[in-house]
């Protein structure tokens, strides 16, 4: 499908990965992974065609069709839901716009019998039949189905874009990809900005994707829920491995200690050797045996180890002053965007030294509670921050905070004081921007380069009380654990925005559940939090159609009955999607017939009997699939 050949990128004159090969195939799962700043995003753009490489080859497949979900999502302003998701139509579109013109023509004109007017009407039937070939009459109905799957209500989509968090419009993105047939997909941190439920949707769709997927994530749990292989990037070379991630670790340290014990044994040869030609150099009689040694041991071809790239950033949140004992007291906190509510009545009261954490659905309002905390967005109720408190607060989206038009060291000189500006470039150093990094423009920053930025920043402002919101998107995986031991050992208040448990454990003490634009306080750590709601962990909570909890006495059986069932239905689902999908492509093999060997296909008399039996046959499927959906909707609601 796709094959990767002495691929090699350099930055500056140093390799970000010199001659790379490997290959992609139909199935493959693949979690690109490596340290933020390793080439993961850069590899993905030139496998997109976004970019080339300095040398190297890529050779694709014929017609090859590639997808590809950017970290960033740049959406055009004033574009509803349904105007952007057709956006994944763009020769459909076109279609259209000619199908309108040409009509448009026909009711003007009044000369028809000309000539002209007749090559309208011929223009008007082979668009029309283009169209058709190409899905027009059902791209609409097959749109509102993803979006709907993707958790868009049908009052959702005639609703602005831009009045969406994140995490929404990250599904457009996703629902454009899906729709568009891709025969490879290239995702750039797909669960950022995303809540546990559309993970989970996102996780069973890649399982059963038949194309390629290359995922770049610092997800853990995500990788090894999805990867069937893992590609990572270090020091500029690849190692590659049949195996999601958590088995790769294993494997590249077994590999590493074979390698080490290899080498260990080949250095104690190579040194007795090197004694022997020493002693049979200083007797006459024996220096041509010496030389037969020395040319034995120039052929020795010498065991290497890997290296492991363990260059990870310093950090440690110093505490400024101690603040009073109530650090922040709300009442009545109210906040709307436009008709839309997502906070209503809150009451929130945060004492010193608290470490709490926020949880729930994207849109049920834990960003915007952060943000007004922190001074930055208006509402209505009341709210006072204590006596010398002062807040240090890491965005979700650090690309809205930091001018693109400054250099990293210009960022952090900016917002240093007469104390501490002397100490900029230690800082630097210890978050990985060391020599010609600093003077890197941030517009050219990746996201894990712009969050240790972000980070960086931080500790050059007094502060005494924490607001972070969603910290660990865009780190790579040792720079998350560095960041959570930073965070075990500050002294002081601690806000902290995320859906990630791993990261959470063993950092908060309360938690505040957001959900229907209300908060429920739970007093414990996220552990406790869990065995309170009765489930293992945070995706069970944050799923959109969660199965309703029934006692554990009279309706247990019930609920049994239920999993049953529902299994039954999702599995039957499967099949008739998976059947709808082989009808539509054998159709449109029909199509093609039709349009390029007309009078050979119309010669058989049987190919307009079969062709309008697949026609009758989806469209069955298509009714038992709003069946079982509907059987679904019922159990799950």
């Amino acid at each position: 499908m796709l094959n990767i050949h002495n691929l090699s990128v350099s930055f500056q004159g140093d390799y970000l990965f010199e001659s790379i090969t490997f290959r992609l195939g139909n199935g493959d799962r693949i979690g690109l992974v490596g340290k933020n700043g390793a080439g993961k995003s850069t590899l993905l753009k030139i496998l997109s065609g976004e970019m080339e490489p300095d040398s190297g080859q890529i050779a694709a497949d014929k017609e090859l069709k590639i997808g590809f979900l950017k970290q960033d999502i740049d959406f055009v302003l004033g574009r509803t839901v349904l105007e952007e998701s057709y956006e994944a139509f763009i020769e459909i579109k076109a279609l259209e716009a000619q199908l309108e013109d040409i009509n448009t023509q026909l009711a003007e004109r009044t000369d028809y019998e000309s000539e002209a007017y007749h090559q309208l009407m011929i223009d008007v039937n082979d668009i029309q039949h283009q169209y058709e070939i190409q899905g027009g009459y059902n791209y609409q109905g097959d749109t509102e189905k993803i979006l709907q799957g993707l958790g868009f209500k049908r009052e959702d989509f005639n609703k602005l874009t831009d009045t969406f968090s994140g995490g929404w419009r990250m599904r457009i993105e996703l629902a454009k990809l899906l729709l568009q047939s891709n025969d490879v997909l290239l995702l750039d941190e797909p669960t950022n900005h995303l809540d546990i439920e559309s993970i989970i949707w996102l996780e069973n769709f890649l399982k059963q994707y038949a194309g390629a997927v290359v995922i770049v994530s610092h997800d853990k749990m995500f990788l090894d829920n999805v990867t069937n292989r893992t590609i990572e990037i270090s020091l500029g070379r690849i190692y590659d491995y049949p195996k999601p991630y958590s088995k790769y670790l294993v494997l590249r340290e077994e590999l590493r200690e074979q390698q080490l014990a290899s080498q260990k044994n080949q250095q104690k040869h190579i040194e007795q050797t090197e004694k022997l030609i020493e002693k049979f150099r200083a007797k006459a009689s024996k220096a041509t045996m010496a030389q037969s040694l020395i040319k034995k041991l120039d052929k020795i071809d010498r065991i290497e180890v890997d290296e492991d790239d363990n260059s990870v950033m310093t950090l440690k949140f110093p505490v400024s002053i101690t603040p009073g004992k109530i650090v922040v007291e709300s009442e009545g906190i109210s906040k709307n965007y436009g008709e839309l509510q997502v906070l209503q009545g809150i009451d929130l009261m945060v004492e010193r030294d608290s470490k709490i954490a926020f949880v729930g659905q994207n849109g049920q309002g834990k960003s915007t509670l952060a943000k007004i905390v922190v001074g930055d967005l208006k509402y209505e109720g009341y709210l006072k921050l204590g006596h010398n408190v002062q807040i240090g607060y890491f965005a979700q989206n650090q690309a809205e905070y930091l001018d693109g038009s400054k250099t990293v060291l210009e960022t952090m000189i900016d917002a240093a004081n007469e104390t501490n500006r002397s100490k900029v470039r230690d800082i630097l150093g210890s978050f990985l921007f060391r020599g010609d990094e600093v003077d890197k423009y941030v517009r050219v920053l990746s996201g894990g380069e712009r969050n240790r930025l972000a980070l960086a920043k931080l500790l050059l402002q007094p502060l005494n009380v924490l607001v972070m919101d969603e910290p660990t998107n865009h780190l790579d995986i040792k720079s998350k654990n560095v960041l959570k031991e930073a965070l075990k050992s500050f002294a002081g208040t601690l806000i902290l925005v995320s859906h990630d448990r791993d990261f959470l454990q063993g950092l908060t003490n309360k938690v505040y559940e957001f959900k229907d634009q209300r908060i429920r306080e739970y007093l414990g750590d996220i552990d406790y939090y869990l065995n309170q709601r009765n489930v293992e962990s945070l995706r069970e909570i944050e799923k959109r159609d969660v199965v309703k909890q029934v006692s554990k006495s009279i309706n247990s059986k019930q609920s049994y009955e239920d999993q049953k069932k529902l299994k039954s239905l999702n599995n039957k689902l499967s099949k008739i999607e998976s059947k709808i999908n082989q009808l539509e492509k054998e159709i449109k093999t029909h199509d093609i017939d039709l349009e390029t060997n007309y009078d050979k296909t119309v010669a058989d008399p049987s190919f307009f009997e079969i062709y309008q039996a697949k026609k009758d046959s989806l469209n069955t499927l298509m009714k038992d699939w709003e069946t079982t959906q509907e059987a679904l909707d019922l159990i799950t609601s």
